[in-house]
Parts: C-alpha cells; structure tokens; sequence
C-alpha cells in the first residue's frame, strides 16, 4: 500500500519513490514466477492529477521456473513496466451520476488516499512472462520415446519401429537364402 497524502490533491504534483517489497504469492504462470516473499525493486513515480493519482514506473524481479521443452530449472530476472490511473473516489462518484466519462468496476480507485499496488504489479509481471518460457531459444526438449535431455546428447536416436504392414518382409530378408541350383 502506498500513501498518497503527501500529493495531496494538487494536478501536477509528483513524488518520486524506490522501494523493495516482498513478492506476493501466486506472482507468475505455472511453469514460470517471482518467488513468494523474494525483493520486487519499484521505481516509481506518482503524479497528482485532475481525476486522481497516476502510477508509472517499472517492477523488476528474479524469475525462477522451468523450461517448458527440457524441464530444466530457469532462472531470470524480469522487468515490467507499470502504469494506472488512480481516481479519486468523488471523481468516480460525480462521473457515474452525470456519466460524462467511461469509469466502470475496472477502474482502479484510490481507498482513504491509499494504493494498492498487488493487483497493478501482478497484471504487469504475468504479462510480461514469456508465454512459453526456454532455457535457450534453440532448445531441442526431451526424446518423445525415452525422455532424454536432447541438448545433452545431440546425437540421440534410437531405432525407427517397423510398420507392421511390412513385417513378414522383415522376417523374409532374416531367414538365410536358399540357392536354387544347390
């Protein structure tokens, strides 16, 4: 939570502020996240406008996960940029009754000159993710028949199977051939 009063409500007054908060719970996707509890560095600034607060800044954290192709434990570091428009609630109050401006229940407000930083800084760090995260860019992932680590052994194979179509020609070429002139 970040106090605003210091603004007050003064359009074109700004505070600038550098922070280290511990990460939430859940901060990521599946396969990719900010551990709970480890340091999110915020470099924020906070401007007082007409309607409200405006919050830009950047978030940066450690990543841990894995890769989704080998399995292989990741680590990063990630850097989002944050940016919301926090509105006053008398401004959000005057809006909905002469409906001059399109603030709906998306609309983030600011509570007792309050901001909530947990549900800006977990939209901007999950989008921010890579979709499917690598260990390296040309990661060629696991053999689908044994599970090897291809990137360990880049020479892998293992023996195409037979089409049992074919078969009874695999048992013809095993028996030893007969001379018809013996």
């Amino acid at each position: 939570m970040l106090d605003t009063r210091e603004l007050g409500r003064r359009p074109g007054s700004q505070r600038e502020l550098d922070l280290s908060v511990p990460a939430p719970a859940e901060l990521g996707i599946e396969v990719l996240s900010v551990p709970e509890g480890s340091p999110v560095e915020l470099d924020l600034r906070l401007e007082a406008v007409m309607e409200g607060v405006l919050l830009t800044g950047t978030a940066t954290a450690r990543l841990e996960g894995e890769c989704v192709r080998c399995l292989e434990p990741i680590e990063d570091e990630i850097h989002a940029t944050l940016q919301e428009l926090y509105v006053y609630p008398d401004q959000h109050d005057k809006a909905a009754e002469h409906d001059d401006r399109d603030l709906d229940d998306e609309t983030s407000r600011l509570e007792d000159d309050l901001i909530d930083l947990e549900p800006l800084l977990r939209d901007a760090v999950v989008l921010a993710l890579p979709f499917q995260p690598l260990c390296m860019d040309d990661c060629p992932g696991l053999c689908t028949e044994c599970g090897a680590r291809l990137a360990d052994d880049p020479d892998h194979t293992h023996e195409a199977p037979i089409d049992p179509r074919w078969a009874g020609l695999q048992q013809l070429a095993a028996e030893p051939q007969h001379d018809p002139q013996d």
